[in-house]
This record gives C-alpha cells, structure tokens and sequence, in this order.
C-alpha cells in the first residue's frame, strides 16, 4: 500500500529508517491500524501534525530526533480519540514497562507481567 508522504518522516532512498526497534514497531502499529480501518491517512496526518506543533509551541527544536516521539504520542491520542482504549488505560501500560524496564538486568529482553501493571 502506498501512503502520502508524511512532513519530516526521517527517510532515505529506500523508505523509513529508525534509530530504534521501538520505533519502527510504532510505525508499524500505526500502518497496521491504519490498514484495518481505525483511521484514515488525513486523519493520522493531522493527528501527528498536532502533536509535533504541540512539541514545537513547547519548545521542542524539531531537529528529527523527536520525531517518533511524537508518532507514538500521536498514535495513542488517536486510539484514545477512537475509544480503542483511554488515556488511563495507556498511562497504566507505559508505567507497567518503565517498572519492568527497571527490574531488568541490563541487556535483557524486557518482559511485562501482570504484577507490572499494578
């Protein structure tokens, strides 16, 4: 499926490149939500567009290094926004992986477990 570009999606000759797994496993969610039907291209286009002028009004410096920062921020208003889960919800995940991220041993895969989200 080919998609309209995107403003300031860091790119080379061959499509999307990432400095982190994290962040092509954020754009992937966000095809794949895309591609089952929760939204449409304009409307994630202006989810993130909102996003990345909320960063920038914030003092954000756009210099490319935010920029997947922003994709997921944008991604979880808009599943937020579709009732697919809150805000609540989101908070209690992201808390659950920063306590498992940190019972971790360095260079150990990270699992989350039900006590993580307590």
């Amino acid at each position: 499926m080919k998609l309209p570009p995107l403003p300031h999606l860091p790119q080379d000759a061959d499509g999307p490149v990432f400095a982190a797994p994290w962040q092509a496993q954020a754009f992937a969610m966000a095809l794949s939500l895309h591609e089952r039907g929760l939204f449409t291209w304009p409307e994630w286009a202006e989810a993130l567009a909102k996003r990345i002028a909320r960063a920038q009004a914030a003092g954000d410096a756009d210099l490319g290094d935010t920029y997947y920062v922003h994709w997921l921020g944008a991604l979880e208003d808009i599943v937020a926004a579709k009732s697919v889960t809150s805000q609540e919800e989101l908070a209690r995940y992201q808390h659950g992986w920063e306590h498992a991220a940190e019972r971790t041993p360095h260079g150990q895969p990270i699992e989350l477990t039900p006590d993580d989200l307590h």
